[in-house]
Order: structure tokens, then C-alpha cells, then sequence
């Protein structure tokens, strides 16, 4: 009897913590909120498909009140996948097209009175979709993360890593208990509370770092995005990158603030440091004049230099960094 009232504890905590971070990321207000909210998703959905395991231990539930709970996987699976990619596209443009990976979510909805939960054949065929669902999304976000991790920082590569090591091993936990191999059914809204907690304390640590990083500044949000486009327009109009001798103090004195406030303004509205946003910008037109057919035969040095860097060595390091492949296999390709 202990036991299982501290496994009744443990689970809901796990899923009172799930609840509040859905709710406290579909209301934030800083940061990306396309982002926000598709974490919001995912979180909400998997906590209702926990949820709903944990009061089918406790209390016999009817098939209807079910399937809401297993209808959660149905949201959290495109949302983990969206949620990637607003992390490293942050300027994607999710047309109509996109949001139709939630058809299956409204069609379960709809049918929730009539899909069978009896433990027959029925209800375990409906459960194996749901499952191989979660798991479809779950190759298209490694996939994803994969293909594009040259694109972000290490720090939200090992952000978005975690979270599907996460999803993953709820996923197999899922796949077992549908198997009957797992010991214990409630064995997976335990592990989800640890999860949620483990997931609480790294989300806290990546906001903590933004938070600290600028918590003096006097720059607002407002302010931040008005400076960051004219940054953008120094770079983009007159190209100040291809100077090899560029630093943070050479804009902020042309733009006439505080270097902080330059690498704050990147920071907050593009999630790079300052060197970052310059290479970016160099990479770019390095790969612009590899396809160039006028430079065609122009040693890479050449490339280097006219692209704004000091060294060829730096210029190798970045651009295989960015396009995964080094200047003279992008020539080639």
C-alpha cells in the first residue's frame, strides 16, 4: 500500500510538472513563440498519454477517456518534429501544407467514441499505429537533426539531442509494454517523471544563461529588434564582413552604441555570437563565388580572402562547419 502511494506521488508530480511547463511555454512571451509553442505540444501531449496511464492504474477507464489520453501521442509526435525545426530554421515559413500532420490527431478525435480499447485484436492494431506514429516522427526528427547540425550551436544541438533521447526511450517503453515486455505498466509514467524533471532542469539552465547573460542590460525586446535590423543592413547594404579587420567595437562605433548592445541584439535575435553572424555572412558569398563561373579557377585563398577572412585556414574550419563539406568539394559538387 506505501509502494503504491508513492508511485501515485511520484507520477503526479511528473505530471503537474508537465502540465505547468506546457502552460508556462504557450504563454512566454521572449524567445521564438512558434517555437514555444510547439514544445508546449509536444510536452502536452505526452503528458496526457501519461496521464492517461497512470489513472488507468488506479481507476478502471472507460474507452472513450482512454483513447484521449493515447490521442496526446498523436500531437506531441509532429510537434517534437516542428519543434526541431524552428529551433534551427528560425525563419521557416510553415505553409498550410505543414499542419496537416495533425490530420491523424483530429480523425482519432473524431472516431475517440468508437475505436476499441478492449485488449482484442482491434485495439491492439489501433495502439501499433499510434506507435509506429510516434516512431515515424521520431526518424524524421533524428533525420532532421542530423542533416542540419552544422546550422546551430552546440548548445541547441545537445538541447534537441536530449529531448529525443528522451522521446525515444518513452517510445521503446511504449513498444515493450504493448509486447508485454515491460514488468511493470506503471513503470512508464515513473520514468516520464524523472524525464520531466531532468527536461525542467536543463530548459531552466538554457534560460538562465540568457537571462544572466544580458541582466543588466537596458536594452528591451523592441529596442533589441530595431538595432538587429540595423546590423543586418550594415551587412547586407554595405557588406562591412568583407573586412578581415572587423570587430564588435568597429559596428558599435559606427552605429554609435555599446558593443554589448551589438552582440545582445544578435544574440537575442539570431542566436549567435557575434563572430558567428560575421562568418555567416562570409560563408554566404564564398559560396556564391564557388558557383561563380568566373572564379572558377581561382586557387580557394582567393575565395577566402574576397569572401572577408584574414586566413585560409579560418576560412576551411568555417565553411565546412556551415556546408559540411570544404570549399573544394562544394566547387566539385
Amino acid at each position: 500500500m506505501l509502494t503504491t502511494g508513492i508511485i501515485l506521488v511520484l507520477a503526479s508530480l511528473g505530471l503537474a510538472q508537465g502540465l505547468f511547463l506546457s502552460f508556462y511555454l504557450f504563454t512566454l512571451k521572449t524567445g521564438d513563440k512558434k517555437s514555444n509553442i510547439f514544445l508546449a505540444l509536444f510536452l502536452l501531449g505526452l503528458t496526457l498519454r501519461i496521464g492517461r496511464s497512470v489513472l488507468n492504474y488506479y481507476i478502471p477507464l472507460q474507452n472513450w477517456q482512454s483513447n484521449i489520453g493515447i490521442s496526446g501521442v498523436l500531437v506531441a509526435a509532429p510537434s517534437l518534429w516542428f519543434y526541431g525545426i524552428t529551433l534551427i530554421e528560425k525563419n521557416k515559413i510553415f505553409t498550410f501544407k505543414k499542419y496537416l500532420h495533425f490530420i491523424p490527431f483530429a480523425i482519432f478525435i473524431f472516431f475517440i467514441p468508437f475505436v476499441p480499447r478492449g485488449g482484442n485484436f482491434e485495439s491492439f492494431w489501433n495502439y501499433g499505429i499510434v506507435v509506429f506514429i510516434l516512431l515515424f516522427y521520431l526518424i524524421l526528427s533524428w533525420s532532421y537533426l542530423h542533416k542540419n547540425r552544422s546550422l546551430v550551436s552546440k548548445r541547441v544541438l545537445h538541447w534537441y539531442r536530449n529531448i529525443l533521447i528522451g522521446a525515444t526511450l518513452i517510445w521503446l517503453h511504449y513498444v515493450g509494454n504493448m509486447l508485454d515486455f515491460t514488468m511493470y505498466y506503471i513503470r512508464g509514467p515513473i520514468f516520464y517523471t524523472f524525464l520531466i524533471y531532468a527536461f525542467t532542469y536543463l530548459f531552466l539552465n538554457l534560460h538562465k544563461f540568457n537571462l544572466q547573460k544580458y541582466g543588466s542590460s537596458n536594452l528591451d525586446k523592441n529596442s533589441s529588434r530595431v538595432l538587429f535590423q540595423q546590423i543586418k543592413e550594415l551587412f547586407e547594404v554595405e557588406q562591412v564582413f568583407l573586412d578581415d579587420a572587423i570587430t564588435l567595437n568597429s559596428i558599435s562605433e559606427k552605429l554609435n552604441v555599446k558593443s554589448r548592445e551589438i552582440s545582445q541584439a544578435i544574440n537575442e535575435n539570431k542566436q549567435q555570437n557575434f563572430y558567428e553572424f560575421v562568418n555567416h555572412y562570409r560563408i554566404e558569398r564564398a559560396e556564391t563565388l564557388l558557383k561563380d563561373s568566373t572564379y572558377k579557377n581561382e586557387k580557394i585563398a582567393t575565395i577566402a580572402y574576397d569572401s572577408g577572412f584574414g586566413n585560409v585556414t579560418s576560412f576551411n574550419v568555417a565553411f565546412k562547419k556551415k556546408t559540411g563539406l570544404t570549399p573544394s568539394s562544394y566547387r566539385k559538387k
